[in-house]
């Protein structure tokens, strides 16, 4: 049987999931900082399960791991792993499907805790302050910007729509006539977005011409009374432009659920602004999700064992 590990597994759930006895698996559920405690875990394993990019897969740990034949990552995509050297190690890497619900949920939650300050209200009514202390932003009427129109983002807007908002949406390869089938409008441009929106949300793929993509300028474009939300990858924004912003009060507030550096250091000023709304990357954390990711894991692996390895990242 091989030996197999599933990294990552924060809230330890893995091995319930999904039937995982035709492997001896073992679950990990603390995230290693240390390249070398993590060799040490691993080292014996045939087999790894990762968890999107909590942990990179660099030409330096395959190098590290030479038992290592297959490995797994949650999604059929993951820049954390370097997929040259894989194939230089020999190293199969296989992916998942999954939802995009999950993620455009949480998008909305964010939106609705921001707007409506349910972190100030609900931590008053805990802590016997202020009976209502703020004003809610009513989305009605308002202006949602979209950055990216994809199979998140269109679902974004859709829900956006329902509450009464005016959608809005800009990627560098969308088209009038594929805005206008999600029900939303194409802006000209990046700035007109920024300039217009009420709530600015970003649904784009991580890559060599987003990253950065918003820094001062961009930020500075914004309304002072808009928000911000990434539910995407944090890169896409630039971080110490953000933090700026937002201790200035140059816009109203960010929803993060993205941060460059997994988990997020104890001390990071997002942790403790108080127009910041940070959850700890819980886009893809759901039930059915995981449910998914752990089953075709064990599809996964169950394929490559017969020869015939299944959902191949190239």
């Amino acid at each position: 049987m091989l030996r197999c590990a599933v990294l990552d597994d924060y809230q330890d759930v893995a091995l319930g999931l999904a039937d995982w006895s035709r492997v001896r698996v073992r679950s990990l559920r603390e995230h290693f900082t240390s390249e070398d405690e993590l060799v040490a875990a691993i080292h014996d394993c045939e087999v790894v399960v990762i968890m999107r990019e909590r942990t990179p897969f660099t030409a330096g740990l395959f190098a590290r791991l030479p038992n290592l034949c297959l490995l797994i990552t949650s999604g059929m995509r993951n820049a954390s792993i370097d997929l040259p050297a894989a194939r230089e190690h020999g190293v199969t890497v296989c992916g998942t499907s999954g939802s995009a619900t999950p993620t455009v949920e949480l998008t909305w939650a964010l939106i609705h805790g921001l707007t409506r300050h349910l972190l100030t209200e609900a931590g008053a009514l805990r802590s016997g302050g202020p009976w209502q202390s703020t004003l809610g932003l009513d989305l009605h009427g308002r202006t949602l910007g979209l950055l990216g129109l994809g199979r998140i983002g269109s679902r974004v807007a859709a829900v956006g729509r329902a509450f009464g908002m005016d959608v809005v949406a800009w990627s560098r390869n969308l088209t009038k006539e594929r805005a206008e089938s999600a029900g939303a409008r194409l802006a000209p441009d990046l700035d007109a977005v920024l300039s217009a929106a009420d709530v600015v949300s970003i649904h784009l793929v991580l890559g060599d011409r987003t990253r950065g993509l918003l820094g001062e300028r961009e930020l500075g474009l914004m309304k002072p009374t808009a928000y911000l939300v990434n539910t995407s990858r944090a890169a896409i924004v630039d971080q110490d432009a953000l933090a700026s912003a937002l201790r200035e009060g140059r816009i109203a507030g960010a929803g993060l659920d993205v941060f460059e550096v997994e988990p997020l250091p104890d001390g990071h000023e997002f942790r403790r602004l108080p127009n910041v709304l940070a959850t700890p990357h819980l886009g893809y954390v759901t039930e059915a999700n995981y449910a998914t990711y752990f089953r075709e894991a064990v599809e996964d692996i169950d394929a490559f064992v017969a020869g015939a390895p299944i959902r191949l990242l190239t």
